[in-house]
C-alpha cells in the first residue's frame, strides 16, 4: 500500500527557482545562472539537476527515481519557451550539458556542446541559421553566400558534438579526433579550423563517425533525448575521473561534494563574423589591476578559447567589431562586480550581434591580485577590513614571499608570452606530463612546455615548477589551473614552435631540446634560456624592514602591509618562532615575531664541539663527566645571551637536549669499518676503539622511542642542570648589561608527571643558587609530545607552568608512524586512495592528534586556570591547523621564521571567521 504524503524528491531546478546562496544544492555553475537569471540579465533558458542526484547516483550506480520524469518535464518546460523542440530535425532546440560543482574545478570535469544534432536536424539546423541569417547579412552578400555559411556552421557543430561526445561520454581516444582534423588542414593547405568550408567539414562528420564506431561498436546515437541522458550520466561520472581526483586533492575539495548538471539551450557564437565567444574578468586576475581584461574569439564556440586552440584577441578589441555588444557587456561588467562585491569572471557568447551570458563566478586570480582587490573594495565601500582579511589567505601570502628574478645585468628575453601566473621559474624543458612528474619524482625542477594544456595534463602542471605554451590567453586551461595553484604561468608565446613528439621548440632561430634550462617570468610574460638568478620579492623585503609601505609605490606592498595590520589588531593567538641561534632570533624578530617557542639546543652541540659532546659520552668516571660539562657550559651560556640579547623584552622557550646521544657520534657501521681499517694496518686505534664500544654501547633498535628527552636527563647526571645553569647564567648577564630576557625551560619527551617532578626540582635549585636579587624569572614547563602525557595534562599540570605541544612527535607517535621514513615509503599511496587528503605531518589532524590536544589544553588548564599553551610543531604554521590552535584555546603558535608572516595572518582569519563580519 502507498504511503500517504510522500513527496518525491526535487532535483531538477529550472533557472529562475534558484540563487546563489544554493551553490550546495545547484553547484557554482547552476547557482549563478539563476542569480544572473534574476536579476534580469541575457542568460539563455535552461535548468539544474542536483548535486543530490548526483550523489545519489554514485552511490548507487543508477539514476535516482524520478529523475527522468522531471528532466522530461523542465525540458518540455524549456522547448516550449524557445518555440523549438529538441533535436526536431526542421527546426531543432539544441543544448549543451555542463558540470558544476560547489567549488570551481576549471577543465577537471565534462562538458557536451550541440546536443539533438544528428544527420536530420543538422539539416534543419542550417536552414535555421541561413534563415536567421538573412536579415543579419551584410549589404553586398547574396544568398547563396548566406546559404554557405548557414552550412558550414551546421556542420561545424555536428563534428564538434560527435568529437566532445566521443571522448566525454563514450572514451573515444580524442587525439584520433584531433589527427583527423589535422590531416583535412594539412590536405588544404590551411592552418585555423575557420578556414575549413562546409564541404571539409562534411567529410569530417563522416571521419569522426567511423572513429567513433571503431572505438565503440555502435553508430554514433541519432536519438536526441538518448544524447541528452548518455551526457548527464558522463558528466556524473567525471565527478570520480582521475584528473577530477587528482584536482580535488590539490585543492583540498571535498570528495562526496558531487556535481551538478547544467542543461542549457544552446546559442552560438560561430555562426560567422558576426558571433563570437569570450571570457571576461573586471579586473585584471593576475595582478589586481582595475580595467577591463579578457580574451575574445569571433567565429567560436566557448571551448575555443579556454582550449587556447586559437589565439584570441584582447576583449578591447571587441569595441570596433560590435560597439554595442560592448557597451552591453561593460555594463553587466560592472552591474555583476557591484552584486557580488567581488572580481567576477564571466563567459559570454554573442550569437549575431545578440549579447548572451553564460556564466559568472567570483574569479580565480593570483596570490597577488587577491590583496591587492581586497584592499581597493575596501577602499571603494564594498566590503569592510575583515571581509579583506577573510579573503587572502596564509597560503596566498607564502606564495608572495617566492623570489622572483634579478634583472640587473644583461639578460635578454628570447621571447614574450602573456604573463598568465606570477612568479619567477626555473627548470628543465619538458613536453609530456608524465616526463615532468618522473623528473620531479627525482628531485629536478621542470617546465612543462605544451601549444596548450588540457585536463590530462593536470598531474605534469602540480609537478612542474611552471608552464609554458605557446597558444592561449589568460582564460586558457594553463593559465586558470596555474592561477589556482599558484604555479607561475606563461601562455600565448606564439614566436614559439612547439615539436612535442619531437621534444623541442624552436624560437628566434634557435633550438630549445627538453632537458635544456630555460626561465619563465609569469608576470611579465617574458621567457629566457638559461637559468636567470633570483632575488627576494618586495613582500619579503617588507617583512625584512627594507621597504616603508607608507613610501612606496606598491600597490601590492601598501595591500599587505594594510591587511597585516588588521590581522594583528584582530587575532588573539600570539605568534613565535622556532629560533636556535642568534641570526635565526633577529630575523624572526624582523618578521614579526612575539618571541622564541623553541630553541633546540641539540643544534648547539654540532660542528666543533662534538668532540666535547665525544668526552662526556666516553667518561668513566664522575669527574671526566664534570669536566666535559664544564667545558659545554660557557660555550652554552655564550649561545643564550646572543639569543636572549635578540629577543629583548620576549620570551625564549629553551628545550633542553631531546636526541639520543648517539646522533652526536659517527654511525656505528662506519666506526666499525674505520676501527677494522686501523687495525689491519696496525695502527694505535686505543681512543678509536673506546668511542665503538660507547657507540655500541648506545646502539638502539628504535632510538626515537629510547634514551631521550627527559628519560636521558635523569640517566646522565648533571647534563640538564649543566644546561639549566648556562640558561639562568645568560638571563642573569643579560639582565645586568640592561636588558630583559625572559627564559622558559621546556623539558621534553616527558611521560609522567613524576618524571617532570624529578627534573623540576633540581632545575629549581641551581636558579635559586643563580638567579640571586637580579629580577630574572625563569618559568618552568615540558612539551606534550607523548600521547600518555596528553592524557595524563591534569597530573602533569600540577607540576608545569605551561605546555608547549610538540605536534611532530605527537603526530609521529599517535599514528605509530615513523616521519624519516613514511613519506617516501607508503604516503602517496595513502594519498592516492584518499586516506589521506593531506599528509598528517603538514597539517594536524583534527580528529585523533586533535584531540589529544583538545584534551590536554582543557585538563591542564582545569588543573592549572594560569597554565600558559602553545605549540611549536611545525603545524604552528599551516594555515588550517592555525585556526584549530585558535578554536581550542591556546595562547601562542610557534613555527619557522619564515612562515611568522603566514601565522599572523591566519590567527587574524581565524578570528574573522570565528566572529563574522557585517560586510558578507
Amino acid at each position: 500500500m502507498a504511503v500517504q504524503g510522500t513527496v518525491e524528491r526535487k532535483y531538477v531546478y529550472d533557472f529562475a527557482e534558484g540563487n546563489r546562496d544554493l551553490k550546495d544544492l545547484l553547484g557554482g555553475k547552476g547557482a549563478n545562472l539563476a542569480e544572473m537569471t534574476n536579476l534580469g540579465l541575457p542568460v539563455p533558458p535552461g535548468f539544474t539537476i542536483t548535486t543530490e542526484a548526483c550523489q545519489e547516483y554514485l552511490a548507487t550506480g543508477r539514476e535516482p527515481d524520478g529523475l527522468a520524469e522531471q528532466v522530461a518535464a523542465h525540458l518540455t518546460a524549456l522547448e516550449r519557451s524557445m518555440g523549438r523542440c529538441l533535436g526536431d530535425p526542421d527546426d531543432p532546440l539544441l543544448v549543451s550539458v555542463r558540470s558544476g560543482a560547489k567549488f570551481s574545478m576549471p577543465g577537471m570535469m565534462e562538458t557536451v556542446l550541440n546536443v539533438g544534432l544528428n544527420d536530420r536536424s543538422v539539416v534543419g539546423l542550417a536552414r535555421q541559421a541561413a534563415g536567421a541569417g538573412g536579415q543579419a547579412a551584410s549589404a553586398g552578400s547574396t544568398d547563396r553566400a548566406g546559404s554557405a555559411g548557414a552550412d558550414r556552421f551546421a556542420w561545424d557543430s555536428y563534428r564538434r558534438l560527435i568529437q566532445m561526445f566521443g571522448k566525454t561520454v563514450c572514451e573515444v581516444p580524442g587525439e584520433e579526433f584531433e589527427h583527423a582534423l589535422d590531416d583535412v588542414k594539412q590536405a588544404r593547405g590551411i592552418r585555423d579550423d575557420v578556414e575549413l568550408d562546409a564541404d571539409d567539414l562534411r567529410g569530417l562528420v563522416d571521419t569522426y563517425k567511423k572513429i567513433f564506431r571503431k572505438h565503440t561498436g555502435r553508430d554514433f546515437p541519432q536519438e536526441p533525448r538518448e544524447q541528452l541522458d548518455l551526457a548527464v550520466r558522463a558528466v556524473f561520472d567525471s565527478w570520480n575521473a582521475e584528473r577530477a581526483v587528482l584536482y580535488r586533492r590539490q585543492e583540498r575539495i571535498p570528495a562526496d561534494l558531487g556535481t551538478a548538471v547544467n542543461v542549457v539551450a544552446m546559442v552560438f557564437g560561430n555562426l560567422g563574423p558576426d558571433s563570437g565567444t569570450g571570457v571576461a574578468f573586471t579586473r585584471d586576475p593576475a595582478s589586481g589591476a582595475q580595467g577591463l581584461y579578457g580574451d575574445y574569439l569571433a567565429n567560436a564556440q566557448g571551448e575555443d578559447v579556454v582550449a587556447g586552440i586559437r589565439n584570441t584577441i584582447p576583449l578591447q578589441d571587441l569595441e570596433r567589431l560590435d560597439k554595442r555588444s560592448y557597451d552591453e557587456l561593460l555594463d553587466i561588467m560592472a552591474r555583476l562586480e557591484r552584486h557580488y562585491r567581488d572580481l567576477c569572471d564571466i563567459e559570454f557568447t554573442i550569437e549575431r550581434g545578440k549579447l548572451w551570458m553564460l556564466q559568472t563566478r567570483v574569479g580565480k586570480r593570483t596570490a597577488a591580485a587577491a590583496f591587492v582587490i581586497a584592499g581597493q573594495l575596501v577602499d571603494e565601500g564594498l566590503i569592510d577590513l575583515d571581509e579583506a582579511l577573510h579573503r587572502v589567505n596564509g597560503a596566498q601570502l607564502a606564495q608572495l614571499m617566492f623570489p622572483r628574478f634579478q634583472l640587473d645585468h644583461e639578460v635578454q628575453a628570447v621571447a614574450r608570452g602573456i604573463g598568465a601566473s606570477p612568479g619567477a621559474a626555473v627548470g628543465t624543458v619538458v613536453f609530456t606530463s608524465a616526463r615532468a612528474v618522473e623528473l620531479a619524482a627525482e628531485g629536478q625542477r621542470v617546465i612543462l612546455v605544451r601549444r596548450e594544456t588540457n585536463p590530462d595534463d593536470l598531474q605534469g602542471m602540480i609537478a612542474a615548477q611552471g608552464i609554458l605554451t605557446s597558444r592561449g590567453g589568460k582564460t586558457s586551461h594553463a593559465a586558470v589551473v596555474a592561477r589556482g595553484m599558484g604555479k607561475t604561468c606563461v601562455s600565448g608565446a606564439d614566436a614559439l614552435d612547439v615539436d612535442v613528439p619531437g621534444r623541442r621548440f624552436t624560437v628566434a632561430g634557435r633550438t630549445v631540446s627538453e632537458g635544456d634550462v630555460v626561465s619563465i617570468d609569469g608576470t611579465t610574460g617574458n621567457i629566457y634560456l638559461g637559468e636567470v638568478p633570483v632575488m627576494p620579492s618586495e613582500v619579503v623585503q617588507y617583512f625584512e624592514g627594507s621597504l616603508d609601505p607608507e613610501h612606496i609605490d606598491n600597490a601590492l606592498v601598501r595591500a599587505v602591509h594594510r591587511i597585516m595590520t588588521h590581522a594583528d589588531q584582530r587575532r588573539r593567538l600570539a605568534v613565535r618562532a622556532n629560533a636556535d641561534t642568534g641570526a635565526d632570533a633577529a630575523r624572526a624578530r624582523r618578521f614579526g615575531a612575539q618571541g622564541i617557542g623553541l630553541c633546540r639546543t641539540e643544534h648547539m652541540f654540532l660542528g666543533e664541539r662534538r668532540e666535547l659532546v665525544e668526552r662526556l659520552i666516553l667518561a668513566r668516571t664522575d669527574d671526566e663527566r664534570e669536566r666535559a660539562l664544564a667545558a659545554l657550559l660557557p660555550l652554552q651560556r655564550a649561545d643564550f645571551v646572543e639569543i636572549f640579547r635578540e629577543m629583548d623584552g620576549l620570551p625564549v622557550t629553551v628545550r633542553l637536549i631531546d636526541p639520543p646521544l648517539h646522533e652526536f657520534l659517527p654511525p656505528l657501521e662506519q666506526l666499525a669499518v674505520n676501527v677494522a681499517v686501523a687495525q689491519e694496518r696496525g695502527e694505535d686505534v686505543a681512543q678509536e676503539e673506546a668511542l665503538l664500544a660507547a657507540v655500541r654501547r648506545m646502539h638502539e633498535e628504535n632510538p626515537m622511542l629510547g634514551l631521550r628527552g627527559v628519560r636521558l636527563g635523569l640517566v646522565i647526571p648533571g647534563l640538564f642542570a649543566m644546561q639549566v645553569r648556562a640558561i639562568t647564567e645568560a638571563a642573569v648577564q643579560c639582565a645586568r648589561d640592561g636588558l630583559t630576557a625572559r627564559p622558559e625551560i621546556m623539558v621534553p619527551l616527558v611521560g609522567a608527571v613524576q618524571e617532570l617532578e624529578t627534573v623540576r626540582a633540581e632545575a629549581e635549585r641551581i636558579i635559586a643558587d643563580v638567579v640571586g636579587d637580579s629580577g630574572v624569572e625563569v618559568l618552568i614547563g615540558t612539551m606534550i609530545e607523548v600521547p600518555r602525557a596528553a592524557l595524563t595534562a591534569g597530573q602533569i599540570a600540577e607540576a608545569a607552568q605551561f605546555f608547549s605541544f610538540g605536534t611532530n612527535d605527537l603526530t609521529q607517535m599517535g599514528w605509530g608512524f615513523s616521519r624519516d621514513d613514511v613519506e617516501g615509503a607508503f604516503f602517496w599511496r595513502y594519498l592516492e586512495l584518499g586516506i589521506f587528503g593531506i599528509s598528517p605531518f603538514e597539517s594536524l589532524d583534527r580528529d585523533g592528534v586533535g584531540r589529544l590536544v583538545r584534551i590536554a589544553a582543557e585538563e591542564g588548564r582545569a588543573a592549572r586556570p594560569d597554565l600558559k599553551l602553545g605549540v611549536c610543531g611545525e603545524h604552528g604554521g599551516d594555515p588550517d591547523s592555525v585556526h584549530f590552535f585558535h578554536e581550542v584555546g591556546l595562547d601562542y603558535v610557534s613555527c619557522s621564521p619564515f612562515r611568522v608572516p603566514v601565522a599572523r595572518l591566519e590567527a587574524g582569519r581565524a578570528v574573522v571567521e570565528t566572529t563574522g563580519s557585517d560586510s558578507r
